[in-house]
């Protein structure tokens, strides 16, 4: 354990097989060790391991080595399992390589991740049987024909289940990543990781993982002056028409570009951003759930405990003694 981590710091082991993405075992670290507590603290510690220590292929030109073995997988607090597109779409239920499910079987409480297509192993092992998932959506139809039993979302970034998480391709392991140092340590240090690595700090699970003009085409004006805008206006009173006037667009076209280029409607953009702002406040603030209401643009005590009951499962009481509890 890295001399500068916190006794309590969340052991997260990456489990490489051959043929494994590079881009999504560097990710997972770059991520994870980012997260630092207020102090500087590391929040994680992460361990690279394989069903046999030793060289890995990749699917590029290049191996990794990864000196630990399954062991690691059964002292985690969390597995994440990367995409190897030269294995996973072969595997079937019940079928799994004696070795890779002894090694699930050895993560008892853990809680277990998969990025693209590793939730073939997920789903191959039972782990996924009468849940939701995803995975890329270049796979989701034979991944939903393989196995049954699994409620298969292809349109999602990611699925939470609790202890079993799966994204979509190799972008939104960036987002599922991010979902649990948020679910782990809250909004701030979350938003924190995201500055260090430059990417967007929040995209919801249900955004769209497949959108079909992700950059606006040439001479085709963007959607981007109007979200930053209404990003500094939360607190106001924001309508859907003044969204649309910012771009100098009509309401119907500023709505289809804008689903084109975030994949979300743009009040359900705009709820998502203030529900992360009323989260911030919760977390690092003592003001009363309903002056965080209207800062956040929720107007009511009562709007902003539906929106945080419908998103995140929980109250903002809650929400706020789970992560004052635990900095505490």
């Amino acid at each position: 354990m890295s001399a500068e981590a916190d006794e309590g710091v969340h052991r997260v082991a990456v489990l490489v097989r051959d043929g494994v993405l590079p881009m999504e075992l560097g990710l997972v670290h770059q991520l994870f060790g980012n997260a630092r507590s207020p102090r500087g603290a590391r929040l994680y510690e992460l361990t690279t391991c394989a069903l046999t220590p030793g060289r890995i292929r990749t699917d590029a030109d290049f191996p990794v080595h990864a000196e630990h073995g399954p062991e690691a997988m059964a002292a985690a607090d969390t597995v994440i399992v990367p995409a190897s597109h030269e294995q996973d779409e072969s595997l079937r239920p019940g079928e799994l390589p004696p070795a890779l499910a002894s090694a699930l079987e050895s993560a008892t409480g853990a809680r277990i991740a998969s990025i693209c297509t590793g939730a073939f192993v997920l789903a191959a092992a039972g782990l996924l049987d009468g849940r939701r998932a995803t995975t890329h959506w270049l796979s989701a139809d034979l991944f939903a024909r393989t196995f049954p039993s699994v409620t298969v979302d292809p349109d999602v970034l990611y699925v939470d289940e609790g202890e079993v998480l799966t994204s979509a391709g190799e972008a939104a392991g960036i987002d599922l990543c991010l979902h649990m140092i948020r679910r782990d340590q809250g909004a701030a240090v979350a938003a924190d990781v995201a500055r260090r690595t430059v990417v967007p700090p929040h995209r919801e699970g249900g955004q769209a993982q497949y959108i079909r003009r992700p950059v606006a085409e040439p001479r085709l004006t963007s959607t981007g002056r109007a979200r930053e805008w209404a990003q500094d206006r939360l607190a106001e009173p924001l309508t859907l028409a003044g969204m649309a006037e910012r771009e100098s667009m009509s309401i119907r076209t500023f709505s289809r570009r804008f689903r084109e280029e975030t994949g979300l409607t743009p009040m359900q953009w705009l709820t998502q951003r203030r529900v992360d702002r009323a989260r911030e406040l919760l977390e690092e603030t003592d003001r009363t759930v309903d002056r965080i209401a209207a800062e956040a643009g929720f107007g009511t005590g009562a709007s902003l405990r539906q929106h945080f009951q419908a998103g995140l499962g929980v109250s903002p009481g809650a929400y706020r003694m789970t992560f004052r509890g635990t900095r505490g």
